[in-house]
C-alpha cells in the first residue's frame, strides 16, 4: 500500500456555532474561524473537519440542511467561505466539508415539493409509505426519541425520519436523488476542498421491505438496524467513481452500526470507496447497553476498551485505515469522561495521557476543538439548561415512560449531552473567554479564566503544547504511521500498554487511567531506551509503580 499523504495527518474539528464570532452575535462564524486559523496551523494539525456551514433551520445545528450550496446566514456568506478557504490554503491547512446526505431538513425545496402531493415530481426523493395497520409503516425509531416516521395529513402518508422530524431521510433508491448529491458534491471540490466527512453514511441504504426489528429499550426498532444496506457500497462506489476518484482527497464516513468486517469493505486499501470510517465501538464502552447512551452511564472498563481499540488496530493493519477519536461534536469532553477534572494537577495530567493513548496508534487522528487544551464538560444544574435535541428528546422520553427517575435521568444527561461539546471555546480569561463580545449562544465554562488557549500557549509545560509535541512526533517518525501494534497487559484494570514495530525499530507506550499510583515495573529492554514524550517529563526507570495519569513513549532501535 502506498502512503497517502492524510495517513500522516492530523485532523482538527470546527464547530464553527462554538468556534469563533467576528461580530458580536453571540455566534460562531467563518470570519471568526478565518482569524483563528494560525493557531490551528501552530498546532500542528494539518485538516480542519468543518461541521456543516449551509443554509439550514438549525433544527440539529445545521444538520438539518435546507441548501447544500448556500452559506447559513448566521456564519456569513460564499465570499467569507472562499476566503477562509484561500487563507487555509495559504497556511498548509487542508479544508473538509461536513456531507450530511443521509437526510436533508424539511425545509430544502426538493421536500417542500415532495410533501405537496403522491405525484410530485420530486415526491420519490423521500421514503413515503402507507401506513400500517392504521398505524407507522414499521417499528423503527428515531435517534432522537419516539417513532422515525411522521404522518402526513394530506397525503395519507408517513414519511421516514432516523432523526427529527425536520430531517427526512433522502430516498438513495431514486437516481435523481443520487444525481444530485454527486453534482453538489463536485461543485464543491471544483471549489478547492479538499474532501468530506459524511455524516451516518452507512444508512443511506434502507431494506425497501421495511420489517419490523426486536426493540430496544426505548421500544422501538433502533436507527442502527438501517446500518450496510443491501445498495451501501453499490451507492459508495457509484459516489467514488462519479466524484472522489477525480480529486486527490481524503473522506472519512461516520458509520453506526459498522464493524471491523464491514469496515474493511468501506475503507478498502483499494480506494474504491472511502479513506476511512469513524467507529463507535469504543465510545459505548461506557454505556448500558439494554438503555444505551441516555439510559445509562458504566464506570469505564478499561480491558473492554483496550479490546476494542486493539482488534481495531490489528484487524485494519495492513486492509484498511483507522480513525481516531476520542472526541467530537457528538461525544462529551474525554477528560471528564475518562481521565478526571476534579484537580488541575489531575485535569492536565489525564488530558495529557489520554492524547499519547491515542495518538500513539496507527490511524489519523481527529482533535476536536478544545481537545488539546483539556476543555472539560460544563457544570450542568437542570435539564432546562440543554438545548441540545437529541439529550433532550431522548431524557424526556425516559422520564416520560417512567423508565428512569427524573433525578437519574438528569444525571445521565448532564455527563453525556452534546452540549457538553459545545460550550464556547475558550480563548482567554476574558468574561466571555475571547469568544465574543455579546451573549454567547451556550454558556462559557466557568473553569476559562485558568484553562484557555493564551495561557496554554505562553506555558510550555501545557496541555496543547504536549498536543503540540505529539503531532510533531508522528510527522516525525514513520512508525507511529506504519508500524505493526501489539497490546500488553490486555486484562491490567488501569493500565493500557501497547507496542509499536516496524523492523529494528519500536516503541513501548504505557498509559495509567488511575488517579493512584499504580503498581508497574518498566521492561528490561526499554530501560535505556530514548524517550519521545512523557506527561511528568521525566521517566524514573527504577521506579516500582506508575504515579496518577502517567503516560509515556520509548523508542529502541537495534
Amino acid at each position: 500500500m502506498s502512503e497517502r499523504w492524510w495517513q500522516r495527518s492530523v485532523v482538527y474539528q470546527v464547530y464553527p456555532r462554538s468556534f469563533q464570532d467576528s461580530n458580536g452575535d453571540g455566534i460562531g462564524d467563518l470570519k471568526g474561524i478565518t482569524s483563528r486559523l494560525p493557531y490551528i496551523a501552530e498546532l500542528g494539525a494539518d485538516v480542519i473537519w468543518l461541521s456543516p456551514v449551509y443554509q439550514s433551520p438549525n433544527d440539529d445545528n445545521g444538520y438539518d440542511i435546507s441548501d447544500y450550496q448556500a452559506i447559513m446566514e448566521e456564519f456569513g456568506t460564499m465570499e467569507d467561505f472562499d476566503e477562509m478557504l484561500a487563507e487555509a490554503h495559504r497556511l498548509g491547512l487542508h479544508i473538509v466539508m461536513d456531507l450530511v446526505v443521509n437526510h436533508s431538513s424539511d425545509e430544502h425545496h426538493w421536500f417542500v415539493e415532495s410533501r405537496k402531493s403522491k405525484d410530485n415530481p420530486y415526491r420519490d426523493y423521500y421514503i413515503w409509505r402507507d401506513p400500517k395497520d392504521g398505524g407507522a409503516p414499521n417499528n423503527l425509531g428515531s435517534c432522537f426519541g419516539g417513532t422515525a416516521w411522521e404522518y402526513d395529513e394530506a397525503s395519507g402518508q408517513y414519511y421516514l425520519h432516523l432523526f427529527s422530524k425536520k430531517q427526512p431521510d433522502l430516498n438513495w433508491e431514486n437516481e435523481k436523488v443520487r444525481d444530485e448529491i454527486f453534482t453538489m458534491m463536485d461543485w464543491w471540490m471544483q471549489k478547492g476542498i479538499d474532501g468530506f466527512r459524511m455524516d451516518v453514511i452507512s444508512l443511506i441504504s434502507k431494506d425497501q421491505s421495511f420489517p419490523d426489528y426486536e426493540p430496544d429499550a426505548s421500544g422501538f426498532g433502533n436507527h442502527r438496524e438501517c446500518a450496510n444496506g443491501p445498495r451501501e457500497h453499490e451507492f459508495l462506489r457509484e459516489m467514488n467513481r462519479r466524484v472522489l476518484s477525480k480529486y486527490d482527497c481524503i473522506t472519512v464516513g461516520e458509520c453506526p452500526g459498522v464493524g471491523i468486517e464491514e469496515a474493511k469493505e468501506y475503507a478498502n486499501i483499494d480506494g474504491s470507496e472511502l479513506s476511512m470510517v469513524f467507529e463507535f465501538d469504543h465510545v459505548s464502552v461506557d454505556v448500558d447497553p439494554d438503555l444505551g447512551r441516555y439510559g445509562k452511564v458504566v464506570p469505564l472498563d478499561l480491558p473492554k476498551l483496550k479490546s476494542i481499540l486493539s482488534s481495531w488496530q490489528t484487524g485494519l493493519q495492513g486492509k484498511a485505515w483507522n480513525s481516531l477519536f476520542w472526541e467530537n461534536h457528538d461525544q462529551p469532553r474525554v477528560v471528564s469522561r475518562w481521565g478526571s477534572d476534579a484537580t488541575e494537577e489531575f485535569r492536565e495530567k489525564s488530558a495529557k495521557m489520554l492524547g499519547t493513548c491515542l495518538h500513539m496508534l496507527q490511524g489519523t487522528p481527529y482533535v476536536f476543538q478544545g481537545e488539546e487544551l483539556g476543555m472539560t464538560n460544563y457544570p450542568w444544574t437542570s435539564a432546562d439548561e440543554i438545548v441540545d435535541c437529541e439529550s433532550k428528546g431522548n431524557y424526556l422520553h425516559f422520564v416520560k415512560e417512567g423508565i428512569l427517575p427524573e433525578a437519574e435521568a438528569f444525571d445521565v444527561l448532564r455527563q453525556q449531552t452534546r452540549d457538553n461539546a459545545r460550550t464556547p471555546m475558550q480563548w482567554d480569561a476574558s468574561e466571555m473567554a475571547g469568544f465574543t463580545t455579546g451573549t454567547p449562544w451556550r454558556p462559557v465554562h466557568p473553569n476559562h479564566t485558568t484553562v484557555n488557549a493564551e495561557t496554554e500557549l505562553a506555558d510550555p509545560n501545557s496541555v496543547f503544547h504536549y498536543y503540540q509535541k505529539l503531532i510533531a512526533l508522528r510527522k516525525q517518525y514513520d512508525i507511529i504511521t506504519n508500524g505493526s501494534f501489539e497490546l500488553l497487559e490486555a486484562d491490567h484494570p488501569d493500565l493500557f500498554v501497547y507496542t509499536r514495530t516496524l523492523g529494528d525499530e519500536k516503541l513501548l507506550t504505557v498509559c495509567s487511567f488511575s488517579g493512584k499510583p499504580v503498581a508497574w515495573k518498566m521492561p528490561a529492554a526499554f530501560a535505556a531506551a530514548e524517550t519521545l514524550i512523557s506527561n511528568y517529563g521525566e521517566i524514573r526507570t527504577d521506579a516500582e509503580e506508575l504515579r496518577p495519569y502517567e503516560a509515556y513513549v520509548l523508542r529502541i532501535a537495534e
